[in-house]
């Protein structure tokens, strides 16, 4: 099913459920927002937070330098992105299942919306075991949905965080990122095991394979999905770096024969929407890997598969989580990025100079970030019209 389809679905299915049994289930329906609050796992918070309340304070006293590194990083990025902001926008609208022309990735639909959950989870777990070490009290915990962008909550009683000191508040603001700094790690590292020792022990590549066309580009209606690239313009390809080589003989404009498992085909290239004078093809690929015969004959054609699906599944959770943690450190209110500027100010300043310095560096910086999205996402409909 088309990603966008699906999104259309699900957005009338979930609504029309939520004004049917609004009053059973207690869902709150705010303008767009669709939220719903419990008290379960309060008790789970609170017995993560006071089984290890040192660690957790050890681990943060940590985070706090690390998530302001991160924070100095992301800004220094986004001010760089001013030098290609209207030819290759460096912020990007992900949207997991649709793939836009000119977006640098695309995460499938399933494994996207596993990453989104898991970044959701652990993020507000994340602050809300950090608010109970602090002791802090939780009020609710809760689900969300924002039209059809899903999102979670815990809401930790705001008078009692007032209240406390400076670098406890800073432990809870930065727990959230850290956590999903810490899930991206494990997620990474476990992929690099599997794909450094179990793929070449379970597979061999064979070729480069067509994984998803772009809509809009020049290959759309002309490759397919899973085909085998074998040759370009007669360059032969047999892996990844022959793949490049083949495509760096390409131009803009030309014509091109493309040889695959599927047949041969001619199409015209087109210009790159990150470079002009760069061709386009329109397709993303990856190795084609195929079961080592001594694998398939001990443990048969389907069980090997499954390596390839959990580390498909924890590359897209690490990658989300660190790329959605990293952006939430924008200094930008209300993201926790722009908390913690604020508490780091305030160290120094009074209110009436602080607030007024961070209002102007998040206007800036989410002016270039709106500009950005708006821009990209502009450009990526008129390629697909």
């Amino acid at each position: 099913m088309n990603a966008l389809w699906f999104y259309a679905i699900a957005f009338v299915v979930i609504w029309i459920m939520a004004l049917l049994f609004r009053d059973k289930l207690k869902i709150d329906i705010q303008g767009p927002i669709i939220m719903r609050k419990t008290q379960k796992m309060k008790g789970f918070i609170d017995r993560t937070a006071q089984r290890h309340t040192r660690l957790w304070k050890w681990m943060l006293n940590l985070g706090i330098p690390i998530t302001f590194i991160a924070m100095f990083a992301i800004v220094f990025v986004l001010i760089q992105s001013l030098e290609t902001l209207f030819v290759a926008p460096q912020v990007t609208l992900i949207i997991p299942g649709v793939d836009l022309p000119g977006s640098p990735i695309t995460p499938p639909l399933g494994y996207g919306l596993l990453g989104i959950a898991t970044v959701m989870i652990v993020h507000e777990f994340g602050h809300g075991i950090l608010a109970r070490v602090e002791g802090v009290e939780i009020k609710s915990i809760g689900v969300l949905l924002l039209a059809i962008l899903p999102g979670a909550f815990v809401e930790p009683d705001e008078e009692q965080i007032k209240k406390i000191k400076r670098i406890p508040r800073l432990r809870i603001l930065a727990a959230g990122s850290f956590f999903n700094f810490g899930l991206a790690l494990i997620a990474f590292l476990v992929v690099t095991g599997i794909t450094g020792f179990a793929f070449p022990a379970t597979f061999q590549n064979d070729g480069i394979i067509i994984n998803n066309v772009v809509g809009g580009s020049p290959a759309e209606g002309i490759l397919e999905e899973g085909m085998i690239l074998e040759s370009i313009n007669g360059f032969s390809i047999s892996n990844a770096t022959t793949f490049q080589e083949a495509i760096q003989n390409l131009e803009v404009g030309q014509e091109a024969t493309f040889v695959t498992s599927g047949g041969t085909f001619n199409l015209k290239l087109g210009q790159n929407p990150n470079n002009e004078s760069a061709p386009y093809i329109g397709i993303r690929t990856s190795p084609n890997q195929v079961l080592k015969e001594n694998v398939a004959s001990t443990y048969g054609e389907t069980l090997p598969w499954v390596w390839v699906y959990l580390s498909d599944a924890l590359f897209w959770i690490f990658l989300i989580n660190f790329g959605v943690g990293w952006f939430n450190l924008l200094p930008v209110k209300p993201l926790d990025g722009g908390l913690m500027l604020e508490e780091l100010l305030k160290f120094k300043l009074s209110d009436n100079q602080a607030r007024p310095l961070l209002f102007s560096v998040s206007l800036v910086l989410a002016s270039i970030v709106i500009i950005s999205i708006i821009y990209g996402l502009g450009r990526s409909i008129m390629l697909l019209l």
